[in-house]
């Protein structure tokens, strides 16, 4: 591997634009980005093994696990030439310290949309496959109903209610200077915009991307968890408006859960479309704008 190469993670929320975001960063020649990578359930398998409690934690000093882990991505990505790696997995953001040690240049992009609308999106992938038991609902008593789907996606352990507790660690540690948050409203109604906003916090030069034809897709993926779409990303990248498919009384629930939206005492950077504490309308202002971390 190149010793110029660059590792930048991209995590957050599920249905919050993280595979877009991939699809448009990989059209640039220098990147390389795809939807969530294995590497992360390896790294916390190389640690568990070498953690104390097991047979091998006096064989494997701090130097070698780090020599280790650095490794592991290496590996991964050996095939790829490009100088700039973007890994995806909603479990960084749990291992920001981690991580930053081992790639102390690193960002971290967190994705992110009102929690009713990943809970709506999350239903409408359930009822489009409405012949198979995906996978993200472990017995017949979570599937039952709209209520018990969504109560078992918001639990701490489950694929909404983890990357939400995650993410929420990351944004108050004391490496939250590392990542940039991404309002997904905001990334497909003026992608140019935030495109520009990231590449100054990544450091990266300028590159015109085409909003036109963005493409991705893993049909096998998505077949395997009997969620078929789920990583399918459309042509053109714009707002595509409807109606809330959740009972009302379930999405307003949930549509307060956007703590990222009034992050007091956080050193996180945000790209987002409205000063703290504003309620989130139907129009967008003029232009996005990058909020930088507040004074203490």
């Amino acid at each position: 591997m190149s010793v110029d190469r660059t590792f930048h993670f991209i995590s957050g929320l599920p249905r919050a634009g993280s595979t877009l975001l991939a699809a448009i960063l990989r059209q640039n020649p220098r990147f390389h980005a795809a939807m969530s990578s294995p590497i992360a359930a390896l790294f916390d398998g190389i640690v568990a093994q070498v953690s104390a409690g097991t047979e091998l934690a006096a064989m494997v000093d701090e130097a070698q696990r780090a020599r280790l882990l650095r490794g592991l991505f290496e590996s991964y990505y050996a095939e790829h030439p490009q100088a700039v790696i973007f890994d995806t997995n909603r479990a960084w953001t749990a291992q920001l310290s981690a991580l930053l040690r081992l790639f102390p240049a690193a960002r971290v992009i967190c994705c992110v949309r009102d929690v009713a609308w990943v809970m709506d999106s999350l239903e409408r992938l359930y009822r489009a496959n409405a012949f198979d038991h995906t996978r993200l609902f472990g017995t017949p008593a979570e599937r039952s109903t709209v209520y018990t789907r969504v109560e078992a996606l918001a639990h701490a352990d489950r694929l909404v209610g983890y990357a939400w507790h995650a993410l929420r660690e990351a944004c108050y540690s004391e490496r939250a200077d590392r990542i940039v948050i991404v309002e997904y409203d905001l990334l497909v109604r003026r992608p140019a915009e935030v495109l520009a906003l990231l590449y100054e916090f990544l450091g990266e030069a300028s590159f015109t991307h085409d909003f036109a034809r963005v493409e991705y897709d893993a049909p096998r993926f998505d077949a395997q968890l009997g969620l078929d779409g789920l990583h399918r990303v459309q042509p053109q990248v714009a707002p595509l408006p409807r109606q809330t498919i959740l009972p009302p009384d379930l999405f307003q629930r949930y549509t307060r859960l956007s703590f990222w939206r009034d992050l007091k005492d956080s050193k996180a950077f945000r790209i987002v479309a409205q000063p703290d504490g504003e309620r989130q309308g139907d129009t967008m202002p003029e232009s996005p704008r990058a909020i930088a971390p507040q004074a203490p």
